[in-house]
């Protein structure tokens, strides 16, 4: 599998209807080293990924590295989908992965760094939601894995508890515990940086 086979176009993503054989059938013709089968995927779902890994990156180029990645790893992995989800929740699943083991890479490096848009002592315009919400963004990644990417999906991303829990492959009630959780840790986390600043 090459990097080319794996190439996202996220400003042409073709976003019509499929045709010929479904995700599965491709999964299965995938495994058995047809790699026009895995490419048919990657044409299929890479809009929904690179949007993913942009909601992570808030990059461009970012977003489509982790793109290209998250179908590398997904073509390494292939094996072991078994099908109990949709390909594309699948798809989410391993594109929070691969975009939070780079931020947490990143932040480990010092690239990932809390920057407040304001001083909450200065004089002047109180902060925009829009302001407060890129705070909250830059406090994301200092949760647990886990907790990052449930809050990522849900918040940012707007994927439903369903949704998430899916291609999580966890229940129902294992999401909202661990939903309250990242949450408490994140208004910590927030508190913290922002003197209180509610958010949810």
């Amino acid at each position: 599998m090459t990097m080319e086979a794996v190439r996202t176009y996220p400003l042409t993503a073709e976003l019509g209807a499929e045709a010929g054989p479904d995700d599965w059938q491709l999964v299965s013709l995938s495994r058995a080293g047809d790699t026009e089968a895995f490419s048919e995927l990657v044409r299929r779902h890479q809009h929904i990924v690179y949007n993913v890994a942009h909601r992570y990156m808030r990059d461009t180029g970012l977003a489509e590295d982790m793109a290209q990645e998250a179908f590398l790893k997904a073509f390494r992995l292939l094996r072991g989908f078994r099908g109990e989800c949709s390909f594309r929740s699948w798809m989410y699943r391993v594109t929070s992965s691969v975009c939070l083991t780079e931020l947490n890479r990143r932040r480990r490096r010092g690239e990932v760094e809390f920057e407040p848009h304001h001083d909450a002592h200065a004089e002047g315009p109180e902060p925009t939601d829009t302001d407060f919400a890129e705070q909250i963004r830059a406090c994301i990644p200092r949760l647990p894995e886990r907790y990052a990417a449930i809050i990522t999906l849900y918040y940012l991303q707007g994927v439903s508890y369903e949704d998430i829990a899916q291609a999580l492959e966890i229940p129902m009630g294992t999401l909202k515990t661990w939903m309250f959780r990242a949450r408490r840790q994140l208004r910590r986390i927030v508190e913290k940086e922002l003197g209180g600043h509610g958010w949810f």
